[in-house]
């Protein structure tokens, strides 16, 4: 029986069954002391079951995951418009959007009642740590086993808090199981730099329990992606706290920027180290970029991929990522992403002779960076399905070879390539198995190189072990840092900042594009004002397609939300990089007779 099956299965037998489901609120309705009534927590095995549950979408964000017949939608690349807290997707950025909706926080919407202010995952890890130490391990293999569990424990705290750290900064931070009348349950907001050195702390401790194996990279996480996960909270909370310094959202007065940004290329590093890990390359500049996620069975064995998915339909763990990719009228990539690729000659095309021009796709990808045309379908590579993915189209929305019909109508022109292959094959219905990448070790050269850049420490050396491998991939010339500080400040999107952060932020963007980590970057770094404010996502040069169907700008190029957003986006750089405590929350304080959860700068506090 493979990994997910027996994942699946253990979960559902008798004696946890309540642990099955990582969207069931079991804790109301099977009291904690159910397992402990099961004489659980007593070998290392049971570790490992409990552990499975956080094997998940929770956890992972998946594009689609159905069991029981529930699905549960939540990937990277096809996503909501409206989700408030902005994890896994990039529709809520400068680099991505539908043509049917404005993203709510993006455009200052975001509702006060909206706030992700859940706890429920860390209740149930902070149960693993109140009874894990019952487990008796006296063999190698067992003690093994009880660390690998101990540190999974360790690492998903981690996970579940930076995704509150990112939504709300100052948080609880809550390190056992409490009851209703426990008032620890009403404990003040933590300061977020203590909540970020808890976090940082909990994967010290999953990096030293967990196997250092890479496995098949789909079974158990090991210590080199927890390194990974650390590599980017530090860098997270150093650049937030370097940004943001000065303002409502800055951090405690004591806490060190530099210390997480040093943390992040100490972690960073040791995978590198490690030569565990590499680039993914067969020599084939034009194909490999797009050839690594759009496999189409498994990553095993690939040396890029430190994390991924397998889905298996069989036992009704399904991936529809392939069916919601082809239908371009849900997402495009905006004209700000297309205009960051360099051209061939390494520089970009506002200075380079070698850029051609907008007026046509054709003559916009030529002599640029190949990962441009291995994100967006072009003339060379022109969209197209299955014939299976066919017949299930023509049977629910009519003739796919209608170029009128609305639903191949991409709303930027620049339609979305990466991820998507036409390869796939449907068993009767909008799934298949394509296996999808979690973690890889692209990220982990770029977290190294913009740390060892914010620090001021940055040298070729450093880029030449870290952005030359990205680049090497695509037979793009090496960033050197002598020849970028020449270049005239007015063509990047921070002239104030130095030439080797603008670069590698803008390396950042195209190689991981469309990863579901832009928006937290823009929030970082303190960028809604020059990225977001003000500003409407426009697309590609209209006349090349259906110059009658979509608005255009005054140069031309699609502008989909010229009516919705006349003023462009609403987002108020006072109140929304963070998320507001819900109301009812604060209220809950209250009634109980405690002091109310202070709430985030510039949301209502009554």
């Amino acid at each position: 029986m493979n990994r997910l099956k027996s994942i699946i299965f253990s979960t559902l037998i008798a004696s946890i069954s309540i642990l099955s489901s990582c969207d069931s609120d079991f804790l109301e309705k099977y009291p904690l002391d159910r397992v402990s009534d099961l004489d659980y927590f007593k070998t290392a095995k049971d570790l490992e079951t409990y552990m499975n549950q956080f094997y998940c979408r929770q956890s992972f964000p998946l594009y689609w995951w159905t069991i029981g017949g529930t699905g549960l939608s939540s990937p990277p690349f096809y996503m909501t418009t409206n989700s408030s807290e902005g994890d896994g997707y990039d529709f809520n950025s400068d680099l991505m959007i539908t043509g049917e909706a404005i993203h709510t926080r993006l455009n200052g919407a975001t509702s006060i009642n909206s706030g992700p202010w859940d706890f429920r995952m860390i209740r149930h890890i902070n149960y693993f740590f109140d009874n894990y130490e019952r487990c008796v391990a006296t063999t190698a293999t067992d003690i093994a086993s009880f660390n690998q569990s101990v540190g999974e424990a360790h690492f998903f705290r981690a996970l579940y808090y930076y995704r509150l750290l990112k939504a709300f900064g100052d948080v609880p931070w809550y390190s056992t199981t409490l009851g209703t009348s426990s008032e620890e349950l009403y404990a003040s907001r933590d300061p977020r730099h203590v909540v970020a050195d808890n976090i940082l702390a909990d994967l010290d401790e999953a990096i030293r329990l967990l196997q250092d194996a890479k496995t098949n990279g789909n079974n158990r996480i090991n210590k080199w992606v927890a390194l990974l996960l650390q590599s980017r909270i530090a860098l997270f909370e150093g650049t937030w706290q370097k940004y943001h310094a000065g303002t409502p959202f800055a951090a405690a007065a004591g806490s060190n920027y530099q210390k997480y940004l040093s943390k992040a290329v100490e972690a960073a590093e040791a995978v590198m180290n490690s030569g565990v890990y590499s680039i993914y390359s067969t020599g084939k500049p034009n194909e490999d970029y797009y050839d690594l996620f759009s496999t189409l069975r498994t990553y095993a064995g690939n040396s890029e991929v430190l994390y991924w998915t397998q889905f298996d339909g069989s036992v009704g763990f399904d991936n529809i990522k392939n069916f919601q990719l082809y239908e371009p009228r849900t997402r495009g990539i905006t004209k700000s992403l297309a205009d960051a690729y360099l051209c061939t000659d390494g520089k970009p095309i506002s200075i380079s002779d070698r850029f051609v021009s907008h007026n046509t796709l054709a003559e916009e990808v030529t002599d640029r960076d190949p990962r441009f045309f291995q994100t967006i379908f072009t003339p060379d590579a022109p969209w197209s399905i299955a014939q299976s993915t066919v017949i299930l189209w023509e049977e629910a929305y009519g003739k796919v070879n209608d170029p009128n019909a609305s639903n191949f109508m991409c709303p930027t022109g620049y339609q979305i390539r990466k991820g998507y292959d036409a390869r796939a094959e449907y068993r009767g219905s909008q799934s298949d198995n394509a296996p999808q990448i979690q973690f890889r070790y692209a990220e982990v050269l770029l977290n190294y190189a913009e740390a060892k850049a914010e620090l001021g420490s940055l040298n070729q050396d450093d880029i030449d072990k870290s952005i030359k491998l990205l680049r090497d991939r695509v037979d793009m010339p090496n960033l050197i840092l002598t020849s970028i500080a020449g270049y005239n400040p007015d063509i990047w999107d921070f002239p104030e900042l130095s030439p080797a952060i603008n670069e590698i932020r803008r390396e950042r963007l195209v190689e991981l594009a469309l990863e579901g980590l832009r928006f937290h970057d823009i929030l970082r770094w303190a960028a809604a004002g020059k990225l977001i404010v003000g500003k409407r996502p426009v697309g590609a040069i209209g006349a090349q397609f259906y110059p009658d169907t979509y608005p255009m700008d005054a140069g031309g190029f699609y502008d989909p939300w010229k009516a919705n957003l006349p003023n462009g986006y609403g987002f108020v750089q006072g109140r929304d990089y963070l998320m507001p405590v819900p109301p009812t929350e604060r209220l809950l304080y209250r009634e109980r007779g405690y002091e109310p959860l202070t709430q985030n700068p510039g949301w209502p506090t009554e």
